[in-house]
């Protein structure tokens, strides 16, 4: 969450700066997960239309297997936090995942997916691309055209990344594809969950061990808790500076 601090205190306050998550084990820092830009139409959506409704586009790692599966992963996790958060708002969030999809084949959903009038797209991607081998440049500009197709639609929009995990980042070149939307997230002021960079911080400090999550359907769920909460402190940061940002007029 964007921190605020005051000139004297700046250093002391900002340095390591992490979300306030509401798990001690989801904290990361702040650069990884703050929201950058505004949200102006999940602003309004929540101060003036009281109902928010959110789309989840992604692959199979936005999905978990298993009984209950779907109740445990981010996105139904996000709705259950986004509603304790914003009691006066009524809040849904509803996904288009499907496994094996590139970016390309997503982007030919979202007419169809804006006719519901969301608020806000959670566009995932990445991974298949990347196995996949798509040009780097090639999908920098399907993120390109598709947030522009997005926010033309009416919808706000917030990039995620692949998940991180230790047994293939050698084995796949993922950092190009993650670049990628880094500079689309700039060039577009679109904010960024950087879930590839969070999940190897978790790793590296031994918070998660990423190398039995895909075994683990507890430590999965866990994984996909904090992300949701990461991603409901993302909102709330954009919903923040859309209100900050002055009005016309003055």
């Amino acid at each position: 969450m964007r921190t605020l601090c005051a000139a004297a205190l700046a250093v002391l306050a900002c340095i390591g700066a992490v979300l306030a998550a509401e798990s001690p084990d989801c904290a990361v820092p702040a650069h990884l997960a703050d929201a950058d830009y505004p949200l102006p139409r999940v602003a309004a959506a929540v101060d003036q239309a009281r109902q928010l409704d959110i789309v989840v586009i992604g692959t199979g790692s936005s999905t978990l297997a298993g009984p209950g599966g779907a109740d445990l992963a981010y996105p139904a996790r996000l709705q259950v936090i986004l509603t304790k958060r914003l009691p006066a708002v009524k809040t849904k969030v509803v996904t288009s995942v499907k496994s094996r999809r590139s970016a390309a084949e997503m982007e030919e959903s979202f007419e169809k997916i804006l006719e519901e009038k969301p608020a806000l797209i959670i566009w995932q991607s990445g991974t298949v691309d990347a196995i996949t081998g798509v040009d780097p440049e090639e999908y920098r500009a399907t993120l390109d055209e598709g947030v522009e197709a997005l926010h033309a639609g009416g919808a706000d929009v917030v990039l995620m990344n692949m998940q991180y995990s230790p047994r293939t980042e050698s084995m796949i070149a993922i950092q190009a594809y993650a670049d990628s939307m880094r500079l689309v997230s700039q060039q577009r002021q679109v904010p960024l969950l950087d879930r590839f960079s969070i999940m190897r911080h978790w790793s590296e400090l031994g918070i998660f061990d990423l190398h039995a999550a895909t075994k683990k359907l507890e430590l999965a769920a866990r994984i996909h808790d904090c992300i949701a909460q990461l991603l409901a402190d993302l909102i709330h940061d954009g919903v923040k500076l859309s209100r900050e940002q002055p009005k016309a007029g003055q």
